[in-house]
């Protein structure tokens, strides 16, 4: 490394100062010429009380600036101002001058040939003896590279600065577009656009027609039933401005539209054209001009001039962004001036790239919800209609439970159906395919639709199973299928015998051993049960404590049985509960099928429910609290009118129930929840009779999709809860005599306390019915006040 005493400028403070250090004689000339010919501008100017005149200026000022020394000396400094480029500058020179001190600069100059050049400028006061100011010493230095250099990191930062702020407000409306169910998200765009990047922002969708929009309902699709705009159906004679005319035959006009009555006119319009597709945009509209009133762009002026008319200073036009889809523009975004603030996105260009980068993501973020919303909804549609069904069954008490092992769907590959044939039969059928995605789905449906015609068809199971694997092969279904198909017959009750057995032996229920009826009623009746298995687990027979696998008449997978199909049978006593199921209710990754089976009939074996409903929730609550795939469950039980008014249960007290969407679900509610109150020893049941059936008919009317019925013993009053598809709350009307519908609602205010809250996609309908007590102390506060 190089010392700083090898240049010879760090030994100065130490050495002896050299001989000839002062100026020599005529040193006063040798300055003189020093100066002249020194690199920097130098000038010096006289004193103020002679008006500051040039007296000199050495060559680097004449090359600076271009003008020589006769040019500028004798001349006053005005000259020195004129040739500043922003007179501005030239206050703070005579600011300097009039205080007496040094004034510093950098000024933009304009030289001799018109060129601008930016220079550093200094003036300086030059002191006489007396200590008054008697010349002004001046210097320029030429900074224009400089300046040049910062000017470019400056453009450069600040163009970073409008890109960080466009990128800002992309982010920001981006988060706000990915969740366009909020039912304001585009009105909370143009919050963010206003002020940031524009004055006024405003969304418009195109349904067949302009809308202000705040938001996007994917509820309710754009239905194309509005009124396309730059139609119009004449009513008069004459010539139309702006209407297409005669056309050649390249579609040219060729002359004035002529105005027939009953024609339909298409007026050529910017903005129509702009939701057509037929131009990209962006389109100026501008709000002062006139447009026929029917017009995209007429209609389009008046909403705007509407909504801006608060404005301070109302937008006089409008930019237009077209809101484009995969396949059509879905709307425009309307944008006014640009706002004054700092640290916006100032810039035209760079607020319209913005605002060209916005719409194009709102539109396909539009259409994708729209896209989304529309196939859910198609899904679901077809979902619900593959839903297995329970017909209403007379003197049966049936329970169906049915669970999709799926977050995207709602039915899988397990089914179930409950049959009413014919007054004294009814059809039972249980099947899993292999799998549980829309492809299994799917193949259910199909063996649903084969055994439900062939079990109207014919009666005997076996027969029934032999037909749908013929079928079966034939169609060359693709997933391979387990199921059981049982027919349950009633018998009228015949007459004992004189030994008190029945047609078949057997000890017949009800009687003591000299034939007399231990309380049976006079419309006792007795159940046969026949079926069918194909590859699928056996049925429970639950009597008594005692549990019975009903596992004759076994074979193979559907499709794979060779030969006739057995059918068993079984007769039913009263209090009989049969329960149909699928593996998904017993099958666990850590233990064996066989396991599973036992832990079921243990559970069986435990029940304490004396109705169907409550048997089922015994069974989920203690086998299907984790289940690990499609879970279907069909609970039956034969009533016992001797001992089911006087046995009471310990099971869990809660119900539920999946009812169609149809009008026969009220009367099954209502007959559900007298079999529960019954089996809970609840009184005042017919009050919860009403209250679950207007519920239930609300549903059935107003709602979507199935419904869910579920029932609670709260220790303060029944709780109902009906759910479904519909987010729109229930309303109570006033009893107006122009309105329809909503009594029902009053009726439940008056028994019960009630509320609704959203639930899924739809809502749940919730009420508690009061105690006879609270009913009384209710009413006598109303006739008090």
């Amino acid at each position: 490394m190089v010392g700083s005493s090898s240049l010879g400028l760090g030994s100065w403070g130490h050495v002896p100062r050299a001989g000839g250090t002062s100026l020599p004689d005529g040193g006063a000339e040798t300055l003189a010429r020093a100066v002249q010919r020194a690199g920097v501008a130098a000038f010096l100017l006289g004193p103020a009380s002679a008006g500051m005149p040039v007296l000199w200026v050495n060559d680097a000022f004449s090359r600076l600036t271009g003008f020589s020394t006769d040019e500028v000396v004798g001349r006053r400094p005005q000259f020195l101002s004129d040739v500043l480029a922003d007179q501005s500058e030239a206050e703070h020179f005579r600011a300097g001058v009039l205080e007496g001190r040094e004034v510093k600069r950098t000024v933009e100059h304009e030289r001799h040939d018109g060129s601008m050049i930016w220079v550093q400028l200094t003036l300086a006061p030059v002191d006489e003896a007396g200590g008054e100011v008697g010349h002004w010493a001046g210097s320029m230095v030429d900074v224009t590279e400089h300046v040049d250099r910062s000017a470019a990191q400056l453009a450069s930062l600040e163009l970073e600065r409008r890109k960080r702020a466009g990128l800002a407000i992309i982010t920001e409306t981006s988060d706000l577009l990915n969740d366009l169910d909020y039912p304001l998200a585009l009105r909370e765009i143009c919050d963010v656009l206003e002020g940031a990047l524009v004055e006024w922002a405003g969304f418009y969708m195109n349904d067949d027609g302009l809308r202000f929009a705040e938001g996007i309902d994917t509820t309710t699709p754009p239905s194309g039933r509005g009124q396309r705009h730059g139609r119009y159906i004449a009513d008069g004679a004459g010539i139309v401005e702006g209407a297409m005319g005669q056309t050649d035959a390249l579609g040219d006009a060729t002359g004035p539209a002529l105005l027939v009555p009953g024609t339909v006119i298409d007026l050529q319009d910017t903005v129509q054209d702009l939701l057509d597709g037929r131009i990209d945009g962006p389109v100026r509209l501008d709000l002062s001009a006139d447009y026929p009133q029917w017009s995209a762009s007429g209609w389009l002026s008046r909403d705007v001039r509407q909504r801006t008319s608060s404005l301070v200073g109302a937008p006089r036009e409008v930019l237009l962004h077209a809101i484009a889809g995969r396949r059509r523009v879905l709307g425009v975004l309307a944008t006014s001036g640009l706002p004054a603030s700092p640290g916006t996105v100032s810039d035209p260009e760079s607020a319209d790239a913005v605002l060209r980068t916005l719409a194009r993501r709102a539109g396909l973020a539009i259409d994708n919800v729209r896209l989304y919303a529309r196939e859910h909804r198609l899904a679901e549609t077809l979902q619900r209609a593959m839903l297995p069904e329970q017909a209403d069954v007379t003197g049966l008490d049936v329970w169906t439970y049915y669970a999709p092992n799926s977050e995207h769907a709602q039915v899988g590959g397990d089914w179930y159906d409950v049959l009413q044939i014919t007054p004294d039969v009814v059809g039972l059928v249980i099947g899993d395919v292999v799998g549980h995605d829309v492809e299994a789905a799917a193949a259910m449906g199909q063996l649903r639709s084969v055994v439900r015609s062939y079990a109207y068809e014919l009666t005997t199971p076996g027969p029934v199973l032999e037909r749908v694997d013929q079928l079966v092969v034939g169609m060359r279904i693709p997933r391979s299928a387990s199921l059981v198909y049982a027919s349950l017959v009633r018998h009228d009750e015949q007459p004992p015998s004189e030994d008190g057995v029945d047609e078949h032996g057997t000890d017949r229920p009800g009687t003591d051993e000299t034939g007399a009826d231990e309380g049976a009623t006079g419309d006792a009746q007795r159940w046969t049960i026949e079926y069918s298995r194909a590859g699928h687990l056996p049925p429970l027979l639950l009597r008594g404590g005692e549990v019975t696998q009903l596992n004759e008449a076994g074979g193979s997978l559907v499709g794979f049985g060779v030969g006739t199909r057995a059918t068993g049978r079984a007769d039913l006593q009263p209090g009989d509960v049969l329960l149909f199921y699928t593996d998904g209710l017993i099958e666990r990754r850590d233990r064996a099928l066989r396991v599973g089976l036992d832990a079921l009939v243990e559970a069986t074996r435990a029940i304490t429910a004396i109705d169907s409903a409550g048997i089922g929730e015994e069974l989920l609550s203690r086998l299907a609290d984790a289940p690990e795939d499609d879970v279907a469950l069909v609970v039956v039980r034969v009533p016992d009118p001797v001992t089911d008014p006087v046995t009471s249960a310990l099971s869990p007290r809660s119900r539920r129930w999946l009812l169609p969407s149809e009008p026969a679900s009220i009367g099954r509610a209502r007959h559900a929840v007298l079999r529960t109150c019954q089996a809970w020893d609840l009184g005042d049941s017919a009050n919860a009779e009403l209250v679950v059936s207007e519920l239930v008919a609300n549903g059935v009317l107003h709602g979507w999709g199935h419904l869910a019925l579920r029932l609670f013993d709260t220790g303060d009053g029944l709780r109902v809860e009906v759910e479904d598809s519909n987010p729109a709350p229930p309303v109570s009307t006033d009893g107006h005599v122009h309105r329809m519908g909503g009594f029902g609602m009053q009726i439940v205010e008056r028994l019960a306390d009630w509320g609704w809250r959203p639930a899924g996609s739809g809502k749940l309908v919730w009420a508690r019915l009061r105690s006879a007590a609270e009913r009384a102390d209710r009413g006598a506060r109303s006739e008090g006040a």
